[in-house]
């Protein structure tokens, strides 16, 4: 039993501080801003996913330091799927699936790359 909680643990915890940090990072700009020569862009700014990609690195540093990098991997990337999928699942065009599955890759490579090149916790005697 202690085994699969020491397993599930940092996977939820890692699943569940995505999903908030796109929250709070990403989730409350939902509109787009227009310029002055009437183009728009939005609704993210560069400052709101440099705030997530960092928040969502340091937590897959921390757990794949501690041994944890394939819940590092996939729950990291689970929740900041389901985090999109929510937030861009109002989109009448059904696009927004392209975004979804473009964010699920992107996450996947990025956190499996910095899980990889993090440096491991010494097993304890």
């Amino acid at each position: 039993m202690r085994q699969k909680l020491t397993v599930l643990a940092p996977a939820l915890l890692l699943f569940l501080l995505a999903t908030a940090a796109w929250a709070a990072w990403l989730g409350w700009d939902q509109h787009r801003d227009q310029q002055p020569d009437g183009s728009t862009t939005g609704p993210y700014e560069t400052w709101q996913v440099l705030g997530l990609a960092l928040t969502v690195g340091a937590a897959v540093c921390w757990a794949a330091y501690r041994r944890h990098a394939h819940a590092a991997v996939f729950a990291t990337t689970a929740g900041t799927t389901a985090a999109a999928f929510y937030d861009w699942s109002d989109d009448a065009s059904g696009l927004f699936v392209i975004g979804v599955a473009m964010v699920a890759v992107g996450t996947l490579l990025a956190t499996a790359a910095l899980a990889a090149l993090t440096p491991r916790k010494p097993p304890s005697p």
